[in-house]
């Protein structure tokens, strides 16, 4: 069996960039909102929702986020990355029915580290919705055992 392997940090460069798409169901939110325990009526009520200065049902913030995540570990850099920290600012509610694209673009690449530093953000309609930055560790190349610092060094 063949396991995938996304790119290593030494194959990715500042300005490389992927996408992913997705609706946003029923299904999607009310599942969402059933493995966080994030019940509030603003995703789940619409008699509720439509009081509020939305006008009516969003979906959760970090639903959308979580097509970032989707893009890091299907796309770029792909099978095998590590997230590691990840900044987030929501500009504009996810309404379901709505098709969030999530973008992810390289910025800086640290090969010694492994540490590849990306601009996120998430559109519906070309309209940004959420935008952040996340830090991954980029996938190793198969075969390629990776060296930690504390390993001890190889006597020649």
């Amino acid at each position: 069996m063949s396991t995938p392997c996304g790119l290593p940090a030494e194959d990715l460069a500042p300005g490389m960039s992927a996408s992913f798409s997705k609706t946003i169901t029923e299904a999607d939110i009310v599942l969402f909102a059933g493995t966080t325990g994030d019940v509030n009526a603003i995703h789940l009520d619409e008699e509720y929702a439509a009081g509020t200065a939305f006008g009516g049902r969003i979906a959760h913030g970090l639903l959308s986020a979580g097509l970032i995540s989707a893009t890091l570990a299907n796309r770029l850099p792909g099978p095998g990355t590590v997230y590691l920290a990840q900044t987030l600012a929501f500009r504009a509610p996810v309404r379901p029915g709505d098709t969030v694209t999530a973008t992810v673009t390289v910025k800086s690449v640290s090969v010694e580290k492994r540490r590849v530093v990306l601009d996120t953000w998430c559109t519906v309609g070309g309209r940004r919705v959420v935008e952040g930055e996340a830090t991954v560790l980029a996938p190793v190349r198969l075969g390629r055992v990776p060296r930690h610092e504390s390993s001890p060094q190889p006597v020649i």
